[in-house]
């Protein structure tokens, strides 16, 4: 804020040094006086650019979290610099600001800038509809850019690996799941880009991870970028790892492992989108999915398509014969603890291995547990007629059912579960919504459809956002209208953020970016930098006004049309070093984000992609098109008032 708050300090010390040597109370009363000039408006639009950020502090879930530290770290230390601006800048300026100093025409830079400005304030005051009719062009033609943006919740942050998710049948082995997670792994090492895997089958030793042996969790730990192949990019890599491991009867999946963690905790989803079946009846949930997965198929973006399998599992069905029971003299309980220990495993001891203690187990091998006929002949101790095979007192059969049972809201629940690559997730989901809704009058009685995933946060935290925005303009009102106590003035600040719209509209469009909450935050934060430039603009505006009432008085007798012309072009291009220096300063702050990378680059991209162009365009229009709405306002007072409405700026 001392760079701010010592521009009208300078020029006001530089007109007073080409008089006479000041003395020390003279200098300080100069700063005093051009402190006061410009501080509320300093204060006022720090407070702005505050304001119109706390909103940020609405958003919940997910955005929540990855914002608030933002928003956190951007309020704290703005209101520090609100209070640092009307206080401590005064008195370093009164410091630092002594000996001589060069007026503004002395200044090659200044004087450059002035040459080049001139011509274009000139410009736009003489051609007024031209003028607002090329802004207002441009605004319109920014809409439709926006509009045609893709959606998505959250842009994709590159965890630097990579989360291999197949799914196999629900019946398969331990020997063949293990079998085509080595084969996996085999395959994916041969990547040159690969630096390790590592891969699991079925459920880790925890009570929250509840994966079915059917699932395999590869986590692929790739090399720096530095060491790829020239022009691969994540998105083809994971082309070509997953044409190499398309395997019969697996359904490949392709995730990040944070991104999924949070996926499943939060949604009960592991894949970006999935639309959950709800109803009754497993078969019937079943049978309702895979015509929502055929409906899906085809859709351009829809990737890793493929039914949450809700049946399928093997189990083994033990029917006992209570007449043979009854003739070997044997009970239902015996045979169970048979069943049980040779299938299940009976505990026969425990071992301690340091501090952990481990029970030891004894069951048939698995090459017995896995044939029918050889469990047929599990010998069972009776008291009269010594061993019989189990065959003897039971049927042993092999059925179907489900491998695992979800259920939500009291009712059985399967899913038809898909990831979105190459496309934005809103337009994709969209489209896949439309081919799903011709179901819904297909769909049996009691079922009902819903989508979940990334889609079901994307349309939370839009919901929010369309509170938010109209929120964060009227707090930015509010804060204009206590600094000026003009409604008037307040608009003439505020119409800079439709303008400030124009480059943020450009910049996402023309860099491929998709709208999302992170854009949403650019905007926020864009609103209040654009309001900044424009309260200076303002400021000067109005002290020039108060000049020429000082110079002509107030009145329409005295002032001409000529005279607010000349005093409007002091306000703008004898101040112009300051505003230039105002932008600049957002700018370079800015722009060397756009040449970051690495972790948590490419989620900063999208906040800072429309404040970049936001503030150029905004920047323009504040320097271009706000004193032409400023002198024809202060025309149409004259005209009609026969005086000037002169905002006091020396507060």
């Amino acid at each position: 804020m001392l760079r701010r708050g010592g521009r009208g300090v300078r020029r006001i010390v530089e007109h007073h040094s080409r008089l006479h040597q000041m003395t020390n109370d003279e200098r300080l009363a100069i700063i005093e006086k051009s402190s006061k000039q410009v501080s509320r408006g300093i204060f006022f639009s720090t407070i702005i650019i505050v304001a119109s950020f706390l909103p940020v502090f609405l958003l919940t879930g997910q955005e929540g979290k990855l914002f608030h530290p933002l928003a956190y770290t951007k309020t704290f230390i703005l209101l520090i610099d609100a209070v640092l601006a009307v206080t401590l800048a005064p008195v370093l300026l009164s410091f630092f600001m002594k000996g001589k100093f060069k007026t503004e025409e002395q200044n090659p830079l200044n004087r450059g800038l002035e040459r080049v400005y001139a011509p274009l304030i000139n410009w736009c005051l003489t051609w007024r509809k031209t003028t607002i009719g090329i802004n207002l062009a441009l605004l319109a033609i920014s809409i439709p850019l926006l509009l045609s943006l893709g959606t998505e919740f959250m842009p994709p942050l590159d965890e630097g690996s990579i989360l291999f998710m197949p799914i196999t049948q629900p019946d398969v082995s331990n020997t063949e799941v293990k079998r085509i997670l080595q084969v996996q792994d085999k395959i994916i090492m041969q990547v040159p880009e690969v630096k390790g895997v590592l891969g699991k089958a079925g459920r880790a030793s925890t009570a929250t991870d509840n994966a079915p042996l059917s699932m395999i969790e590869t986590i692929i730990q790739l090399k720096p970028r530095s060491e790829w192949r020239a022009g691969l990019t994540k998105a083809k890599l994971i082309e070509e790892l997953n044409q190499k491991l398309q395997i019969p009867g697996v359904v490949n999946g392709w995730t990040q492992p944070i991104i999924n963690r949070i996926n499943m905790l939060s949604t009960g989803i592991r894949t970006d989108v999935g639309v959950k079946v709800y109803g009754q009846q497993l078969d019937t949930i079943y049978r309702v999915s895979q015509q929502v997965r055929a409906a899906l198929n085809g859709v351009p973006g829809v990737q890793d398509l493929y039914v949450d399998p809700i049946t399928g599992g093997k189990y083994l069905q033990v029917d006992l014969n209570r007449p043979q029971l009854a003739r070997y003299g044997l009970s239902v309980d015996q045979v169970n603890e048979v069943v049980e220990t040779a299938i299940g495993g009976a505990p026969v001891a425990s071992t301690v291995e340091g501090r952990r203690r481990f029970s030891i187990n004894v069951r048939l091998a698995e090459d017995f547990r896995n044939s029918l006929a050889a469990l047929e002949r599990i010998p069972i101790q009776t008291t009269a007629y010594g061993p019989v095979p189990l065959s003897a007192v039971a049927t042993l059969r092999f059925e179907n059912g489900p491998p695992m049972i979800n259920s939500e809201n009291a009712q059985l629940r399967g899913a038809v579960l898909f990831n979105v690559r190459g496309r934005d997730l809103g337009s994709t989901v969209q489209e896949a919504m439309e081919r799903v809704q011709q179901l819904n009058g297909r769909l049996p009685a009691g079922y009902y459809l819903e989508w979940s995933g990334q889609y079901e946060n994307l349309i939370s935290s839009q919901r929010t956002l369309l509170l938010i925005l109209p929120l964060v303009l009227l707090v930015i009102f509010g804060c204009l209208y206590f600094a000026f106590h003009s409604v008037r003035e307040a608009l003439l600040s505020l119409v800079t953020i439709p303008f400030a719209l124009i480059g943020g509209a450009y910049m996402v469009y023309f860099y491929g970016v998709h709208l999302s909450v992170a854009v949403a935050v650019g905007f926020i934060a864009l609103f209040g930098l654009a309001v900044e430039t424009g309260v200076i603009m303002v400021i000067y505006l109005n002290d020039a006004m108060q000049q020429l009432v000082a110079r002509k008085g107030n009145s329409s007798e005295t002032i001409t049309r000529q005279d607010l012309r000349e005093a409007v072009f002091n306000g703008a291009a004898k101040r112009l070093r300051p505003k230039l220096m105002t932008v600049s300063v957002a700018l370079f702050g800015l722009v060397p984000v756009l040449w970051a990378s690495g972790t948590g680059s490419d989620v900063m991209l999208p906040i800072v992609l429309p404040m970049i162009g936001g503030v150029f365009t905004s920047s323009t229009h504040i320097l271009l098109v706000t004193p032409l709405i400023f002198l024809m306002t202060k025309e149409y007072e004259l005209r009609k008032f026969g005086k000037l409405d002169v905002l006091d700026v020396t507060h």
